[in-house]
């Protein structure tokens, strides 16, 4: 027995050694462990717990307020923004079972077909939980509706989204245009500027030409969300308030407006009032118009296929997107080229028997037996085509017409501030050779030189020739937008300053001597129907043939006062009235409205009063009229 003892011992000491070893292992594992897990969750937990936050985190815009359109005055907005409501739906949150049957309530309170809800919310997003947007500008009483039957709507939530309302539109739609909701296409391309699904974007005139400016920034709604999309928590702390948008001060006179609005009436054609001095649009209007207002209605889809489907195009802006011949007008130009190049003497005789034969072509004059002997004045103030068709064949010839017509800016867009300017067209003989494949001949310079043929411009830049005589040779870049504000200080932001656009080296006495020529229009031609005492105008009659026997169309280009030397003073009006009106003659008589109205501080009843006073009897029977409307 004694022997074994230290074998035991040995062996118990062998145990304890590996049974504290043991315990040592352990105790560091376990140690190591709880270090760990307490990095883990404790040191590095809110890390963690904040990348997960913000991955399931996501944000909803708050869509900013719309910048305000002033004109000129900056006193009354034009253009500033209602409450209205955008309803949207939750595919995820409606019941598989029942969301048919949800689509068509929605569908029937918001007046739209279920088809429309369908497209909004395809199939691939049922089970999403992102709001789609099914319809915008939704009138109050319609989500109280919703709220009140809140249960027969789940998925179905609204938020606040502003439509434009409108002080005085009218005539001024082509310059304020409209907005919409964006498209995919829109999307696609301005997705990286800060536009969302959700967007509302301008799609005409000032509202689309300066639509970054107005349409500020949009704030952020944060929510957290589970895999699914679905809502858990909103972190309203972290919410990012939303920037309003820039406010626009444009050149236009509202006063102005309503006067040259008046004045054409219900025809069809344009007017443009420029202040030649700086390039500012002081008025411009376009007949037919739109009420921009009715995109933001209930039946807004029905009201733009009418117009679309109107032959009277309502949405084309004539002043600065239709092309006409320039007709007689356009012997401005040839004027100035005659006179300028030296190449006909002004004092020079061509007699005019009414027709000219140039080749196996028989020209005519519109007088039918002529105008008699003619020198440049008489000729101009008569518009003797048979005189111009001589020189311009003769003498000016075709390469000096369209070096001038290029000079005075035809055949390019002019760059005024407002989207899908039409640039005209100037033909050339290079451009019918490489076109029809054949020479320029004599007959092709006769119809330039009287501005027919293939010539055309549009009213707007008549209105920058016009400007260049007037300023004898310097014409700036027409502009709509006067000033950005700050929509909350009402700070000025920028002013915009005038631009040059055209420069030409002519010299002062051929401009005296072209504006000597468009004052006799007036006093001993064509524009005898400027009968306004107020101011003295200058100015040429153009009647563009429309392929219509006996229909032509009326356009008179003009500047006033005359006998000023001051440029600051110069108001630039033109017009045109097309032959689809019963009253073709009616651009003269438009510009003498006008000139009397800004010249006299009047307005149309009191102007029309004072040129035609046997309309006094209807004005006050119209007035009446109105009055008996506006009382029922």
């Amino acid at each position: 027995m004694t022997m074994n003892l230290p074998a035991n011992r040995l062996v118990i000491r062998i145990s304890k050694a590996r049974i504290l070893f043991i315990n040592i292992l352990i105790t560091a594992s376990l140690s190591i462990l709880i270090i760990y897990l307490f990095t883990l969750q404790i040191v590095e937990g809110i890390k963690y717990q904040k990348r997960a936050k913000e991955i399931l985190k996501r944000d909803i815009p708050i869509i900013a307020q719309r910048g305000q359109i002033y004109d000129r005055y900056y006193d009354v907005p034009l253009v500033y923004n209602i409450d209205s409501f955008a309803v949207n739906v939750i595919p995820g949150d409606i019941p598989d079972e029942i969301k048919e049957e949800v689509f068509f309530r929605l569908a029937r309170v918001l007046q739209i077909e279920v088809s429309d809800v369908k497209k909004k919310t395809p199939v691939k997003y049922y089970n999403n939980y992102q709001p789609r947007e099914i319809k915008s500008g939704v009138s109050y009483p319609k989500i109280a509706y919703i709220a009140e039957h809140v249960e027969d709507f789940p998925g179905v939530t609204w938020h606040n989204k502003p439509i434009r309302g409108y002080f005085f539109v009218d005539s001024l739609a082509h310059i304020l245009g409209y907005t919409g909701d964006i498209t995919n296409d829109e999307l696609n391309t301005l997705y990286n500027k800060g536009y969302t699904l959700n967007s509302t974007i301008g799609k005409s005139g000032i509202e689309k030409q300066y639509d970054f400016i107005l349409k500020g920034k949009d704030g952020k709604r944060f929510k957290i969300v589970d895999v699914k999309e679905k809502q858990l928590t909103a972190k309203t702390d972290e919410d990012i308030p939303p920037e309003p948008g820039q406010t626009l001060v444009l050149t236009i006179d509202r006063h102005l407006q309503l006067l040259a609005q008046k004045a054409l009436g219900e025809r069809i054609g344009a007017v443009v009032v420029l202040k030649p001095a700086t390039g500012e649009i002081l008025a411009m209007v376009s007949y037919p118009w739109f009420d921009p207002g009715i995109f933001y209605s209930e039946s807004a889809a029905e009201k733009f296929k009418d117009l679309s489907l109107d032959i009277r195009f309502p949405f084309l802006n004539r002043a600065i997107q239709a092309q006409y011949p320039p007709a007689s007008v356009f012997k401005i130009i040839m004027s100035t080229a005659m006179i300028e190049e030296g190449s006909f003497p002004i004092s020079d005789i061509i007699n005019c028997k009414g027709e000219m034969e140039l080749g196996d072509r028989v020209a005519h004059c519109w007088k039918e037996h002529g105008h008699g002997k003619v020198d440049f004045f008489k000729a101009f103030a008569n518009s003797c085509n048979i005189y111009f068709y001589t020189v311009g064949v003769e003498n000016i010839k075709i390469d000096s017409i369209v070096r001038y017509a290029r000079i005075f800016g035809l055949g390019s867009q002019t760059g005024i501030d407002l989207p899908e300017e039409s640039p005209g067209f100037l033909p050339t003989p290079e451009w019918k050779y490489k076109k029809e494949h054949m020479k320029w001949l004599g007959g092709d310079t006769m119809n330039i030189s009287i501005g027919q043929g293939w010539v055309t411009v549009t009213p707007l830049q008549l209105a920058n020739v016009v400007a260049m005589i007037a300023n004898e040779g310097t014409v700036y870049k027409p502009h709509v937008l006067k000033q950005i504000r700050d929509s909350i200080t009402g700070d000025s932001i920028k002013e915009i300053q005038r631009e040059e656009l055209q420069k030409a080296l002519i010299s002062k006495k051929t401009f005296e001597l072209v504006k000597k020529a468009m004052r006799t229009v007036v006093t001993d031609g064509t524009g005898y129907f400027i009968t306004t005492r107020a101011v003295k105008v200058a100015g040429k009659t153009g009647t563009p043939e429309t392929g219509q026997e006996d229909r032509y169309h009326s356009w008179f280009a003009s500047y006033a006062p005359y006998d000023s030397d001051n440029p600051e003073d110069y108001v630039v009006v033109v017009g045109i009235i097309e032959a689809s009106n019963i009253e073709e003659w009616w651009a003269s008589r438009t510009a003498n409205i006008i000139y009397q109205g800004i010249f006299a501080n009047q307005t149309y009843e009191e102007a029309l009063v004072t040129l035609y006073p046997w309309m006094r009897n209807r004005i006050k029977q119209a007035e009446e009229t109105q009055n008996t409307a506006s009382t029922e």
